[in-house]
């Protein structure tokens, strides 16, 4: 997931101050689009598409821009927009390797940008074995809430097929197969569960601990990475020091 902890990681998101709203708003509008073109604009068929629409709603993207970016990816009133999809393998400052996942409609562009925010940190383009250090999973958080039941969320997500739980003061983390995601994530819907996310993500397999400063250039530069358009998430193994994320 997008470092150690992923409700560490929303929370962070949560934080971020409304300047970047448009961004983000952009950001879901080229998701739902992708989704949209690779599977078809009926979200009860298009599983991703679905997954796209949840998170868009949860950031309060309005209805409109949602049936307008599923309209300009399957071409109704118009030619339909192409963006591909890219994850570059990368190392960030202090050897903290990276999957960067991009949407862009111009693959030179995007990758200059990638490359200028990575070499000036001291970063490295093009890591070497990377990949192998993340898997694709199911990742679900449940926020720790007034009467919520941790040992009721464990029960239903455990029989419904998740691989690992992870019950935290403030949130239950999820970690299901990609083949198991929606059966867990359907089953503590039913439930009545309030997800507070629920993605396929590339989690890490190991983790990278540094010391606050160092931690800090690392989440900096991920920050400025989130910034540039074309990016949609940057996965990482940072194991983020519980100081830096209070």
């Amino acid at each position: 997931m997008s470092g150690h902890s992923k409700w560490a990681t929303i929370k962070r998101a949560k934080a971020a101050n409304d300047a970047k709203r448009g961004a983000l708003f952009t950001r879901l509008g080229r998701e739902i689009m992708v989704a949209a073109r690779e599977g078809g604009p009926n979200p009860e068929a298009n599983f991703r598409l679905r997954l796209a629409i949840d998170r868009a709603r949860a950031a309060n993207m309005p209805k409109e821009n949602i049936e307008r970016a599923i309209a300009r990816a399957t071409g109704q009133g118009g030619e339909a927009e192409a963006f591909e999809e890219i994850i570059y393998e990368v190392y960030l400052p202090h050897k903290v390797p990276a999957m960067i996942q991009v949407l862009t409609d111009n693959r030179n562009r995007t990758v200059a940008e990638v490359r200028r925010v990575i070499t000036r940190a001291g970063g490295q383009m093009d890591g070497a074995a990377v990949a192998w250090q993340f898997q694709r999973k199911g990742v679900i958080v449940v926020e720790r809430k007034t009467g919520l039941d941790p040992d009721a969320v464990f029960e239903t997500a455990l029989e419904a097929g998740a691989d690992d739980i992870d019950i935290g003061d403030e949130a239950i983390e999820i970690t299901t197969s990609v083949e198991s995601f929606r059966a867990v994530r359907d089953a503590l819907m039913q439930k009545g569960y309030e997800l507070a996310s629920a993605e396929i993500a590339l989690v890490p397999t190991t983790y990278t601990q540094l010391d606050r400063e160092k931690a800090e250039q690392v989440l900096n530069v991920i920050d400025a990475l989130e910034e540039l358009d074309d990016v949609q998430q940057v996965y990482h193994n940072l194991q983020i020091p519980a100081e830096v994320t209070a």
